[in-house]
C-alpha cells in the first residue's frame, strides 16, 4: 500500500510504502461478508448481517477490537429499490464472537 503525506516543512508530497505482508495477514485473520451496522446498545461492537434481504438470515457480533481490515463490496439492492452497504470485514482468528439465526415461519 501507499499513502501520501504532505511534509511538515513545504508543500511536496512525500510518498510513504506501508510494509504490508497479505499473506502473513490472511493466515492471521478471516473473512465473514455481509452488512455492517452499529450495535443497539455496545458502542465497542459491530453486527454483520450475512443477508440483509433474506427472510431466513445469519447474523453476527464482533468486537470493534478485533477487526484487521474492512473491504468495500458491490452493494446488494432488494426488489423495492433500497441497497444495503456490504463490506468483507477480515477478523483475527481465535477471537470471541456470537452468531445467531433469524427464522421466520
Amino acid at each position: 500500500m501507499s499513502y501520501f503525506i504532505i511534509a511538515a516543512q513545504g508543500t511536496e508530497l512525500v510518498k510513504y510504502h506501508l510494509a504490508f505482508n497479505i499473506t502473513a495477514f490472511k493466515n492471521e485473520h478471516v473473512a465473514f461478508s455481509g452488512a455492517l451496522g452499529k450495535h443497539p446498545y455496545d458502542t465497542n461492537k459491530v453486527v454483520l448481517i450475512a443477508e440483509p434481504y433474506a427472510k431466513n438470515t445469519q447474523y453476527y457480533e464482533f468486537n470493534s477490537a478485533d477487526i484487521g481490515l474492512i473491504e468495500k463490496l458491490p452493494n446488494l439492492i432488494n426488489s423495492h429499490g433500497e441497497d444495503a452497504v456490504m463490506v468483507l470485514l477480515w477478523i483475527k482468528k481465535g477471537c470471541v464472537a456470537i452468531s445467531s439465526s433469524v427464522i421466520f415461519v
